[in-house]
């Protein structure tokens, strides 16, 4: 681990008035009201196997630095944002996003956690709560509804700046712009956030550089990451200065990281044309010497040949990845780390395919096999959870993919797509029922209260409605509908 100055971990606080204007609870709830939003929009990229692995990263990195979730104890998400700018950002409350055009850009996984690592430290030293808490709160639906605005834009990057620009967007643009003072301190904290995580903390000032390359690339068209986080030669100079007094420390990437940049690569633009462009760059990839390259493009030509529906082929892509990446008798080799083998994207991805539609029927029990044999294998990983259930579901299984859901919703409350499989396995049972009321707790954390009700109501109306089921939806319907009572209220308030 390399050695920091203990100065250096010294870190300011904010002042009273910043505290006081803008509490970490209402931080957190305009993080998650924001949230609700993006993950509704389409740029959202809902993947499985991307947001465990940023998840895994970025926690990594909180847990690596004892500081890092701040004074308020931030509870982290991670997550991408289907976009080729080069940007990341950090909202209330501690949700992170990469876009998929920085996760192409990153060369490495120094370079992403140096970026990472800087959005955390904006959070760390609630930077965003300081500029915030300057206005008053009436001003944090507005900021809710620019933040939207920007990242629902489909008319490219320049639409997006033209709505922060226009009328009160300018203002508020100028608040979410950190301001010097607070760059050089985010770059401070992110410092030592990917130092004490083991990277190699010369990544930062590479990436840095590298996007002032894009800058010229771009001409006037400048990455997002630029325009809310000016980079200033001072900013690199201190960075370096402080390089210098680290002890050098070099890092493999693992696998997973490759991987998770191919994927990336595909669903970034899954259009005739998007396959065909990353078609290219994966077959050129194949010429690279390095065998985790190598393995990532066959893994990701095998997306591609999957979202083509040409089933066959991508199962024989994935085999040539998985064996690209077994060790060569006689020669040593490794990721570099013990859990970077990428087992469980690779046991993902395998079930992807095999529950793809245009499966025959008779594949079923090998595939809920496999799912099971996946299942044990990877426990944490939520994405193999759920295709474990999907087998089960098409193996014709339900009772035992219901007892599982019922299961996994104890454990895992916030997971609306387990209630979403839920419902699935009640309307095969012809549980109609229970399929609605299910459907309602799929809303309830979608944030679609008022169609949580709807769904509610059609429950009560079910003709398999028992006494039990109708207690148990009138006092979760006057729930929700405090819920919906108190949210207006606040709404009304702001």
């Amino acid at each position: 681990m390399a050695q920091l100055r203990p100065n250096n971990n010294i870190l300011p606080t904010l002042g009273d008035s910043a505290r006081g204007d803008l509490s970490p609870v209402i931080e957190r709830k305009l993080g998650e009201e924001i949230m609700r939003d993006v993950r509704r929009d389409h740029d959202f990229l809902d993947d499985d196997a991307i947001l465990e692995y940023l998840n895994n990263f970025g926690s990594a990195l909180v847990a690596a630095y004892p500081g890092a979730r701040g004074e308020t104890g931030a509870d982290f998400y991670f997550f991408a944002v289907r976009d080729p700018m080069l940007n990341a950002f950090a909202l209330p409350g501690g949700f992170i996003a990469a876009h998929t055009g920085l996760l192409l850009a990153a060369q490495n996984e120094s370079e992403l956690a140096s970026v990472m690592s800087h959005e955390i430290g904006h959070v760390t030293q609630r930077h965003i709560a300081r500029m915030i808490g300057q206005q008053k709160q009436d001003a944090l639906m507005p900021l809710a509804a620019l933040i939207l605005a920007a990242l629902a834009s489909k008319a490219g990057p320049d639409a997006a700046v033209g709505v922060m620009m226009g009328g009160q967007g300018l203002q508020i643009q100028r608040q979410l712009n950190f301001s010097r003072d607070a760059e050089r301190e985010a770059d401070r904290v992110g410092f030592q956030i990917m130092g004490s995580g083991g990277y190699d903390t010369s990544g930062m000032v590479a990436f840095f550089q590298r996007l002032q390359t894009a800058t010229k690339v771009y001409s006037d068209l400048t990455p997002p990451w630029l325009m809310s986080h000016p980079l200033t030669s001072e900013r690199i100079a201190d960075i370096q200065a402080r390089i210098r007094e680290t002890p050098f420390r070099q890092r493999v990437d693992g696998l997973e990281f490759h991987l998770v940049r191919a994927r990336a690569r595909v669903l970034q633009d899954v259009s005739t044309q998007g396959l065909i462009d990353a078609t290219k760059v994966f077959e050129f990839q194949l010429t690279n010497q390095s065998r985790q390259q190598q393995a990532a493009a066959q893994y990701g030509l095998a997306l591609v040949a999957l979202k083509r529906g040409e089933l066959a082929k991508a199962g024989d892509l994935l085999a040539k990845a998985r064996a690209t990446m077994r060790p060569v008798a006689g020669a040593v080799f490794s990721t570099g780390q013990s859990a970077s083998d990428a087992a469980s994207m690779f046991a993902s991805m395998s079930l992807e395919i095999k529950l793809a539609p245009g499966q025959p029927a008779s594949m079923a029990p090998l595939t809920l096999k496999e799912a099971e044999q996946a299942y044990q294998q990877f426990p944490l990983s939520r994405g193999i959870a759920r295709q474990y259930v999907k087998a089960l579901i098409a193996s014709g299984q339900l009772d035992k993919a219901a007892v599982f859901l019922r299961e996994q919703v104890r454990l895992y409350r916030e997971e609306p797509k387990l209630y979403e499989l839920l419902a699935q396995t009640y309307a095969a049972q012809g549980k109609l029922t229970l399929q609605h009321i299910a459907l309602a707790e799929s809303y309830v954390l979608s944030g679609a209260v008022p169609a949580a009700v709807d769904q509610l109501t059609i429950a009560r109306k079910a003709p398999d409605a028992s006494f039990y089921d109708l207690a148990t939806i009138d006092a979760r319907e006057r729930e929700l509908q405090e819920r919906v009572k108190e949210e207006k209220k606040e709404k009304k308030e702001r």
